[in-house]
């Protein structure tokens, strides 16, 4: 048995593949104890973060679930931050990189079952110039370019994920960066340069080894060479960048000052050419339900 527990579910109707979902009759059909009350808003693509913020003013749910990819989650967690009310997580997209670097499985029995009896923890954020948060990863250069390409392409899926890889190689540039932190000022030469709240990208791909979204601090990853093996072992076999060719820097703030204008992506969503990036920390912003804790990373999250 549960306490009494509101809970409204945020579903995205068109995340994820072709295949779409009942969501909101599969979680009735799950969530079936009389002291949790369910209620649904189904997202329109007009005014949602408006209606979902009166709906929660409504209803006053105790916590918040989105029910969809990198995109819902980002929305309701920048809803729900600074708040008493609790993130909740179903991951239906077709990344899931905050889902999947929290440890919470696609499956949606198992999902809720954490959302209901998991643990509570916290999640940081990075303000990005001041303008848009991030709760995964964010970067310049060449991953920036994968996203722009991969979002170009209708079908999606894993054809359109090489296509956008080979794409994105094909198209590489180097990027001279300077990187101010909190206590270095550096120059480098980079193809790709990351500010990582987790550790993994949505593919699976190791970029930040030993990221943790509830630190305080974040971190800098310089890509300095890049290899096309390299990338598809660290997306096909989950395996680390060559840390030869990576310099990290952990840090509270950070300036990046580009000699030219290189592409930027925020949490997925690619953003433009960009030539300065002023970004700092705000930590434990999100109340977030966790797996119970099995490791000490997850210990770590949720403490």
């Amino acid at each position: 048995m549960h306490n009494n527990q509101t809970l409204l579910f945020v579903i995205n109707p068109v995340s994820g593949g072709h295949e779409k979902k009942n969501w909101e009759k599969l979680i009735r059909e799950a969530v079936k104890e009389p002291s949790i009350n369910v209620d649904f808003y189904v997202q329109t693509g007009s005014n949602d973060k408006q209606a979902i913020q009166q709906r929660i003013e409504e209803t006053k749910p105790t916590k918040v679930v989105a029910v969809g990819g990198d995109g819902t989650v980002k929305m309701v967690a920048e809803i729900v931050k600074e708040s008493l009310v609790i993130l909740g997580i179903v991951p239906a997209g077709s990344a899931n990189g905050l889902a999947r670097e929290l440890d919470i499985p696609a499956d949606l029995n198992e999902a809720l079952n954490i959302i209901l009896s998991g643990k509570e923890g916290k999640l940081d954020a990075i303000r990005i110039n001041e303008e848009e948060l991030c709760f995964h990863l964010s970067d310049a250069g060449l991953n920036a370019l994968l996203v722009k390409y991969f979002g170009t392409y209708k079908g999606r899926g894993m054809w359109g994920y090489g296509r956008s890889l080979f794409k994105m190689f094909w198209n590489r540039r180097i990027m001279r960066v300077t990187v101010e932190t909190d206590t270095d000022k550096v120059k480098r030469k980079a193809f790709m340069v990351a500010l990582a709240n987790a550790e993994k990208y949505g593919t699976g791909a190791v970029i930040n080894p030993g990221g943790n979204v509830a630190d305080g601090e974040f971190e800098i990853v310089v890509v300095r060479k890049i290899k096309l093996l390299e990338i598809m072992r660290a997306v096909t076999a989950h395996r680390n960048f060559n840390p030869k060719n990576i310099e990290l820097f952990r840090t509270k703030k950070v300036v990046l000052t580009f000699q030219q204008k290189v592409p930027f992506q925020v949490d997925g969503e690619y953003r433009g050419k960009i030539a300065k990036i002023e970004a700092r920390i705000l930590p434990g912003i999100v109340n977030v339900m966790l797996p119970a804790p099995s490791s000490p990373k997850e210990e770590a999250a949720g403490a």
